[in-house]
């Protein structure tokens, strides 16, 4: 208690812990849509080309974030008309994107800055490397992502379980799809500072598979998932600092051991009736 008590002291500590919550948070609500929607490699994709684009910015001496959010959020609508309007699978779409997003950052990297650890910290993860000014970002973002999802949550519901009968009802699902896709952008970069292009993507995935195990309803799955990833963040953070191991890797452990133990739960109330 002693040790846990004592990592609050440190100011690095607090930011991540402050963006940590709310990140997750916002990753576990637009997970479960996203996981039912069979959209959920989208976060995959999205980190890739969040590094590309941070890896450009770091080149040229631009604010990261600031520069990320508008390109990722681009990449987004992109995924989706491609996934809706061509020939090309929404999983098909998602590879080429990423290993093409991933290449050019590895380019842009190797021809200036080479591999610093500003670029490995996006890659994997680092709690340091949030600044205040970051923080601030991240929190109003990360704020206006719940609201909106809150306030057009009935709507995401209806575009989640049946499209076709949406649009046959006038409900503009294009717009409500693009909005999915703009908040799911601004979680992923907004959560690459902490976990890094290689495992943001878990916090969309992990959650919501977890949550389903246990729980049938959406509303009471989107409730369970996003209490599960800030559970499973803070335990993360505070393993991390226990162990000194890294945040973003401790974090999905947390979460992977937690899906294996609903998932064996799940099992045993099936076995038992």
């Amino acid at each position: 208690m002693k040790l846990l008590m004592e990592m609050f002291t440190y100011p690095f500590i607090l930011r991540a812990f402050i963006v940590g919550i709310l990140v997750s948070l916002c990753a576990a609500l637009l997970g479960v849509s996203l996981v039912l929607k069979r959209y959920s490699m989208i976060g995959d994709g999205l980190s890739h080309v969040s590094f590309g684009a941070l890896a450009i910015a770091l080149a040229c001496g631009w604010a990261p974030l600031q520069f990320s959010i508008p390109l990722v959020i681009v990449a987004a609508f992109f995924l989706l008309r491609i996934a809706e309007n061509s020939r090309i699978n929404a999983d098909a779409a998602i590879a080429v994107t990423s290993a093409s997003a991933l290449a050019i950052g590895i380019l842009v990297t190797s021809r200036t800055t080479g591999m610093t650890t500003d670029v490995d910290s996006y890659m994997f993860g680092s709690i340091l490397a949030m600044n205040g000014d970051d923080v601030i970002l991240s929190v109003v973002l990360s704020i206006a992502v719940l609201l909106l999802f809150i306030l057009f949550y009935h709507k995401i519901f209806a575009i989640t379980f049946d499209e076709n009968f949406s649009r046959a009802t006038g409900m503009k699902v294009g717009v409500y799809n693009s909005l999915l896709s703009v908040l799911t952008a601004l979680t992923i970069v907004l959560g690459m500072r902490m976990m890094g292009a290689m495992l943001i993507s878990s916090l969309i995935i992990f959650p919501a598979l977890s949550a389903m195990r246990l729980r049938k309803s959406f509303r009471g799955v989107v409730i369970f998932a996003g209490v599960l990833s800030v559970i499973c963040f803070c335990v993360g953070l505070a393993g991390s600092y226990l162990l000194s191991t890294p945040v973003g890797a401790t974090v999905v452990v947390v979460n992977l051991a937690v899906f294996l133990l609903f998932s064996l739960l799940s099992r045993l109330r099936l076995f038992r009736k």
